[in-house]
């Protein structure tokens, strides 16, 4: 496994430098002195009702990050004033109990960060986190809603909504806990249409961390909605993991996973050091575009009002916290590409085992790996089968233009050759691809049923 270093070149003098430490001895003290210090107060923003939806589209701990990213980011919401009320939290809920987690009944999302899991509303967990139930809570249907506490945004014309979901992704398609279908790009859009429609905000911001995230609003996402959307990568490439065993920096000791993504902790670590409420989103946006730099941090939708404060949509109370985020040189991190950040976990796990659990860890961290090569195999075995060019589709940037068929060849392909999960996705684009080319459903199934039920 190959970690990704990101250092930035940075050339200062020797007497600034001693003046920046001087600078930031003093604020590391007025910080313990307060752990919460509010910024000055600037004029009050009135804009209705406040609201957050924070959705882990994951599970297992070796997902333990976006979790702990979705927590960190219902701190910063609570913190700068907005009521659980208003909140509405999706995650499966396996990480703070978890048999393999150091400290127990605790989350962190930085190496020397706070607890991040205080508090925290179980609006919906386990296999209350389904697509159909993040769909309704998006559009603040109740009666669409099955299980869990039954809170969705019931926002209005004057109100402003915040959304944020971490998890996995591929071409069009965003991850849900295992067992769970994929939450397809075109719901999530058509969501915020009806939504718009139906007068349910003034303005919707959403972040979205996933793996070619670009591609749930690349060409889908209109202008003229007032919904701006900011992705951890464009449509074609990888997101990526931080804070992981083996990387500088790394979690304390015991932890043996990730604890964040790039794109995710450098927004809220940005929100937690910041005054919100003079920080434009869009300067929140090159902020965060900056410091991750292995990925194209992309924006899309409405962008008229990007010039509007972060605390219009994440709280105007705009409280620092940096015992949550303590103030540290950023300008090194070590990453890895979602995909592998399990594989990191299983990797790691063996390492540290011994006597009957080392074999254990073995045997689990291969069956990852065989998992993988069967997947593979699979779909560029289908796509030789339909005569298509398996490479050129891996290579190029796919959008899906034929939704129906995508959704169907995806169901096909899981019937015939088992879940594509986590890692599978990133051949979403395979898929797609054979249907923007007018190869139908039925023949994808039958190609797969060939490949995978011949073995």
């Amino acid at each position: 496994l190959h970690f990704v270093t990101v250092v930035k070149n940075v050339n200062r003098p020797f007497a600034i430098m001693k003046f920046a430490a001087a600078i930031a001895a003093v604020l590391c003290a007025a910080a313990v002195a307060s752990a919460l210090p509010s910024f000055p107060e600037v004029e009050d923003l009135k804009s209705g009702t406040h609201w957050a939806l924070l959705i882990a589209g994951s599970n297992t701990w070796g997902n333990y990050r976006h979790q702990a990213d979705i927590y960190h980011a219902y701190q910063i919401m609570k913190r700068n004033g907005l009521k659980d009320e208003n909140i509405v939290v999706f995650h499966y809920d396996d990480i703070a109990d978890n048999s393999e987690n150091p400290k127990k009944g605790t989350v962190i999302n930085k190496p020397d960060g706070s607890d991040v899991y205080a508090g925290v509303p179980k609006d919906y967990t386990g296999k209350d986190v389904n697509p159909t139930n993040v769909i309704a809570a998006l559009k603040g249907d109740k009666s669409a809603i099955n299980g869990g506490s039954g809170k969705v945004i019931a926002s209005g014309p004057n109100d402003k909504v915040f959304v944020y979901f971490a998890d996995h992704g591929g071409t069009g398609i965003l991850g849900m806990p295992e067992g769970q279908p994929f939450l397809y790009g075109k719901d999530v859009v058509q969501a915020l249409k009806d939504k718009s429609a139906a007068k349910g905000f003034q303005q919707l911001v959403f972040y979205l961390e996933a793996c070619e995230s670009g591609s749930i609003f690349e060409g889908t996402l209109p202008d003229n909605i007032n919904v701006y959307a900011t992705t951890a990568a464009n449509a074609e490439e990888s997101s990526w993991g931080t804070y992981c065993p083996g990387q500088q920096p790394g979690p304390p000791s015991g932890y043996n996973t990730c604890l964040g993504d790039l794109y995710s902790i450098s927004w809220m670590e940005n929100a937690d050091q910041t005054n919100l409420k003079q920080e434009t989103l869009e300067q929140q946006y090159v902020a965060v575009k900056n410091r991750t730099s292995r990925s194209h941090v992309m924006q899309y939708g409405t962008l008229d009002f990007d010039s509007e404060s972060c605390a219009a949509f994440m709280g105007t109370a705009a409280r620092a916290d940096f015992t949550m985020s303590p103030a540290s040189n950023n300008e090194r991190m070590e990453v890895v590409e979602q995909r592998d950040a399990s594989l990191v976990y299983y990797h790691h796990k063996y390492l540290h085992a011994t006597g009957d659990a080392k074999k254990a860890a073995f045997e689990a961290y291969s069956e990852q790996l065989q998992a993988r090569q069967h997947i593979d195999d699979a779909v560029e075995a289908i796509a030789e089968k339909l005569d298509a060019d398996f490479s050129g589709l891996m290579s190029e940037k796919v959008l899906v233009q034929d939704w129906d068929c995508y959704k169907d060849a995806i169901e096909v392909y899981e019937e015939q050759c088992g879940r594509l999960g986590q890692y599978g996705m990133k051949y979403g684009r395979v898929l797609a691809g054979l249907c923007n080319a007018g190869i139908s459903a039925r023949a994808i199934d039958t190609a797969a049923e060939h490949v995978c039920q011949a073995e």
